[in-house]
């Protein structure tokens, strides 16, 4: 038996799995993650390379190891390039060579399980976690760390689309049946107004110069960053944590996220963009959309206009709800496990959902907040449980 199992290996699995292990709460040969993809960090670096990716989001203080200047201590004698503006975000290239260094300190490839989870099941003594190929490990303690990456969200208009035939030219920008957008037939048409869908369009602008529309719904949300840094500390968190009522927490989330937002040096990426002609931006709502044979794809447009293209990318990010997954409904009702009206778990300040079972990413927000799904929330998540131990 392990004395812990961690149910995924993205960003927030490696982050708790290297905090219990140089905090000495276990080691590496006492720990398990189970992921269905081969290596850690897979799914995250396959979707930021994807979407053309250069600098991430967060500062160079966020990231999966325990040191806060972990990364700035790495990056020492790298490019100075390797970090951009007021608040030092790391290069994309940086944050993997530092993830990669962090995870073979710690030897986490000897703790790596490829299978994907279809059963949890409470022993006597243990935890018990089966996998789709016929594995099954034993363990004391268990941290479940999936996100929603799986739950696309896809607008009405596709969904009301009757057959996958008819939606071979438009894909979610991170479905997995797009594995390279360097072959998509021009002119290509971005779906949304947030960071994924800048990212993405830049990319193309590339690829396909002065054949790329992007195609968003509201005018540019400038943000710094996907929530206030006040959420980061006692600045809100203080008041949060009073709050008793669930329902009022998951407002409070719902309020303090800067959803469909970008950086502004995105955002003057973007305008440069267009004023060289390389590509094109419409503020306007999809209505329908037809695949018509030979000719690509129609758009309806809000207010009459109509927009022809060969190839539609969808940036419209997540289904907020809890994890579709089968294991995990089962696990909520055989033990009990409280759940908020929104469905997500109310947990203790230790992250424990019931006794030796804890929770990160998406399923700890009612009781981290708002930066919960972030790589700050994998930092906080990782700190809370390390702490809560004996």
């Amino acid at each position: 038996m392990f004395e812990w199992i961690i149910i995924g290996g993205g960003i927030h699995g490696c982050t708790i799995a290297n905090y219990l292990i140089k905090s000495g709460k276990t080691k590496s040969d006492n720990l398990r993650i189970v992921d269905p993809n081969p290596e850690p960090l897979f799914e995250w670096k396959r979707k930021t390379e994807l979407i053309g990716m250069e600098f991430l989001r967060s500062p160079s203080v966020h990231h999966i190891d325990i040191d806060p200047f972990s990364l700035k201590k790495y990056a020492k004698y790298r490019d100075k390039k390797s970090f951009y503006g007021p608040y030092d975000r790391p290069s994309l290239h940086l944050f993997k060579e530092h993830c990669n260094n962090t995870i073979n300190e710690v030897d986490l490839h000897n703790s790596w399980v490829q299978g994907k989870v279809n059963n949890v099941t409470k022993e006597t003594k243990s935890w018990r976690v089966q996998t789709t190929n016929d594995k099954e490990i034993y363990g004391e303690n268990i941290v479940i760390a999936i996100s929603m990456n799986h739950q696309l969200h896809l607008p009405d208009w596709v969904e009301s689309l009757n057959t996958e035939t008819e939606q071979e030219q438009i894909y979610h920008v991170f479905d997995e049946r797009l594995t390279d957008i360097n072959k998509l037939s021009p002119p290509v048409t971005v779906v949304g107004g947030g960071i994924t869908a800048a990212h993405t369009t830049i990319k193309l602008s590339s690829l396909y110069p002065g054949q790329v529309t992007l195609l968003k719904r509201h005018p540019f949300r400038i943000n710094s960053f996907d929530s206030d840094p006040g959420w980061l500390g006692p600045k809100y968190m203080s008041s949060f944590q009073k709050v008793k009522d669930f329902d009022k927490r998951r407002q409070l989330i719902n309020q303090a996220r800067n959803k469909g937002s970008l950086p502004r040096e995105l955002y003057r990426k973007l305008i440069r963009l267009e004023k060289n002609k390389l590509i094109s931006i419409i503020d306007r709502e999809v209505v329908s959309g037809n695949v018509i044979n030979g000719e690509g794809v129609k758009l309806d447009l809000k207010g009459g206009n109509i927009l022809f293209t060969q190839s539609v990318l969808l940036a419209t990010g997540f289904i907020a709800s809890l994890p579709k997954e089968k294991w995990l409904t089962k696990l909520i009702d055989e033990k009990g496990l409280q759940c908020a009206k929104c469905g997500y778990p109310i947990v203790k300040p230790s992250l424990e959902w019931c006794n030796h079972l804890y929770v990160s990413g998406p399923l700890s927000e009612l009781e981290i907040g708002p930066v919960a799904r972030n790589i700050s929330g994998a930092r906080k998540v990782a700190e809370r449980i390390v702490s809560n131990l004996n």
